[in-house]
């Protein structure tokens, strides 16, 4: 007997009743893989878990009611596209001002109707589907396949942020193809292309960890973004990198370094000290440094920038690595 593949798309369910949420998994099965929640606390628990790509709320709940869960989920970044239909007994023209306003997109009436329920759900699923396609496109470098620039000023952002908050390490590798344009002219641009992915694939291969990010940066150049990573363990992580490429054994008829394409690699990491030594008890954003600070991701960017001109000048097909301290900050 063959076991039919569970759908892509993912629907919550949220209702204090356990018999709606049996009503409505019946009605919709078989449109999306269902998760539900009891209440509002455990549907943004779901929806950390789960990532859903769509939410049937219902409006009044004890404890986090419809409309306060609703505006939890638009407030945070991670579930702010989230879909979310309100499933209510409330006519009242108010309530649904108030949910449309906090970001819901449609609300089904109970008693509900199992075809309007269906075509609802379907409408808004397919939309999200496309919705995602297309914000897909915007961040995936065409020839690659993998992240591009725009991605990866995102991710630095935000990683930079979190590093900030939390205090953990976060490291960066600018990655550039060693003599490329040589590899251009003799191979012609298809190849060069084909080049270019195949390097592609090796450093996507070796991102493997969570929140790691592989993106090609602008022309023959690549960035990784290793979170919680120290200087020393993204040296290690760019030495095996080099050594991947190497294994490759992709031709470079026409290279100084060898007869294989070679990559040389700039690796920055950068300290976010305070004049507390770290030690202080005041938030981030109580601190004097906090613009110097908000400033940082571009720092890391040019200290990995430096460190791979260092290993252009050092012979390329090498690791450089370079690190520095917030503007202001202590030593």
């Amino acid at each position: 007997m063959t076991v039919p593949t569970p759908p892509a798309q993912c629907l919550l369910i949220v209702d204090d009743d356990p018999s709606a949420i049996l009503l409505l998994s019946r009605i919709l099965e078989g449109e999306a893989r269902i998760v539900f929640a009891t209440s509002g606390e455990a549907a943004l628990r779901q929806i950390r878990d789960h990532a859903p790509d769509l939410v049937l709320l219902d409006a009044s709940m004890p404890g986090l009611d419809g409309l306060e869960t609703c505006r939890r989920i638009k407030a945070d970044a991670g579930s702010a596209e989230v879909p979310v239909i309100f499933v209510t007994a409330n006519a009242d023209l108010q309530l649904e001002t108030r949910a449309l306003e906090l970001g819901a997109v449609d609300f089904i009436h109970k008693p509900v109707h199992p075809p309007v329920v269906r075509a609802r759900v379907r409408a808004h699923l397919a939309l999200k589907q496309k919705t995602d396609a297309l914000r897909r496109l915007a961040v995936v470098d065409p020839l690659t396949g993998i992240a591009n620039r725009r991605a990866f000023d995102d991710a630095l952002d935000q990683e930079w942020r979190r590093a900030l908050r939390h205090g953990h390490a976060l490291s960066l590798l600018l990655v550039d193809v060693d003599f490329f344009k040589r590899y251009n002219d003799l191979h012609g641009h298809p190849g060069g292309d084909a080049c270019l992915r195949r390097v592609a694939g090796v450093v996507t291969a070796a991102t493997r960890r969570a929140g790691e990010l592989a993106a090609r940066y602008g022309g023959e150049e690549f960035a990784v973004l290793l979170p919680h990573a120290s200087l020393a363990q993204a040296r290690a992580f760019a030495q095996g990198l080099c050594a991947a490429m190497e294994g490759a054994a992709l031709p470079h008829g026409d290279s100084p370094v060898g007869p294989h394409v070679t990559v040389s690699i700039g690796v920055a990491g950068l300290v976010q000290g305070c004049r507390d030594g770290g030690a202080g008890d005041r938030s981030c954003h109580a601190c004097e440094l906090s613009g110097p600070c908000r400033a940082g991701p571009g720092q890391l960017v040019d200290l990995a920038d430096q460190a791979l001109y260092q290993a252009k000048r050092e012979g390329r097909a090498r690791v450089a690595c370079l690190q520095g301290t917030v503007p202001g900050a202590s030593p």
